[in-house]
């Protein structure tokens, strides 16, 4: 009888091991398509804001070549370019702190994974 106990207890272990850990996998999934949803909608606006961006900077361009086109056509071509330049650079760095900063992804799957442990851990001792 003791015996028979024995497995239905280990038989139990791994059926509730099996289900925490089906619980986590479900977790993660859903954490990656949320992840991959949000990157999706951000790439869609910073590509429709960068086409706008930039056929608003050619525009004003040509308009501010056209302007001072019989007197200082030299300079203002100059002036933009060095412009554009600059703030280039500082998209850049912009976009290098961006990326240098941690993503949050998988932190509530490795939350709860913690809190697994800790609660297997505290069981055994």
């Amino acid at each position: 009888m003791s015996e028979a106990g024995l497995l239905g207890s280990i038989k139990r272990l791994l059926s509730t091991l099996t289900s925490i850990a089906s619980t986590r996998l479900e977790l993660l999934a859903n954490e990656l398509y949320e992840e991959r949803l949000h990157l999706e909608q951000m790439l869609l606006y910073f590509f429709s804001a960068l086409i706008c961006f930039a056929m608003t900077i050619m525009l004003l361009t040509v308009f501010i070549v056209v302007l001072f086109w019989d007197t200082h056509r030299l300079a203002v071509l100059g002036g933009l370019s060095a412009l554009f330049l600059v703030l280039g650079l500082l998209v850049v760095s912009r976009l290098q702190k961006i990326m240098r900063t941690k993503s949050k992804l998988f932190s509530v799957s490795l939350a709860e994974l913690g809190r697994d442990r800790e609660q297997l851990g505290g069981s055994n001792g």
